[in-house]
């Protein structure tokens, strides 16, 4: 019974698609039919990425990520955070995995909110699509004030969120 209670939300999403599809069939189809689309979406993208967070995981020591992304990396921090964001492909839920890694090794909370930021702002693929359909000036400004606006936020979050916050990780209590 336990195991039918953590999926609940699923079941009822799926009863309630059911009655969509009895009350509407051309919509309830269409409605199944982009459900199974993100799924295999999904399946096909977060494989990889899980596979990469592993190798981090063994490759990458502790201390050299407290290093380049721990509460005393200043501008490495920074850069680092730019790097991996902006180098980034894919839908943002791939970043999550990426940054519950960053955070389990060390990494401070606010390098990893802006590399979050970054990968949703400033990835090179909406760069180049930024630049290529809205030009040079908006894809500049839009870049500046939102790589400004998740850095503060990360200092934010680092100042609010500080000795609060515990990560769940094999059965692990990690306060950050």
């Amino acid at each position: 019974m336990n195991e039918l209670k953590k999926y609940r939300f699923f079941f009822i999403l799926l009863i309630g698609l059911i009655i969509l599809t009895f009350i509407n069939q051309s919509l309830g189809w269409k409605a199944f039919q982009l459900t199974g689309n993100s799924i295999l979406n999904m399946l096909f993208l977060l494989p990889p990425v899980l596979i990469f967070v592993g190798l981090l995981d063994k490759w990458v020591e502790k201390e050299t990520l407290i290093r380049y992304m721990g509460k005393k990396s200043g501008i490495y921090g920074i850069l680092f955070s730019l790097f991996l964001g902006v180098i980034a492909a894919g839908p943002l839920y791939l970043a999550f995995p990426i940054a519950v890694l960053l955070l389990k090794k060390g990494a401070s909370i606010r390098y990893v909110v802006f590399f979050l930021g970054v990968w949703t702002t400033a990835k090179l693929p909406v760069v180049v699509y930024e630049f290529v359909s809205f030009g040079v000036k908006f894809t500049l400004i839009h870049i500046c004030f939102g790589l400004v606006f998740y850095y503060l936020m990360g200092i934010f979050f680092e100042k609010f969120y500080d000795q609060r916050l515990w990560l769940k990780y094999d059965n692990e209590d990690i306060s950050i």
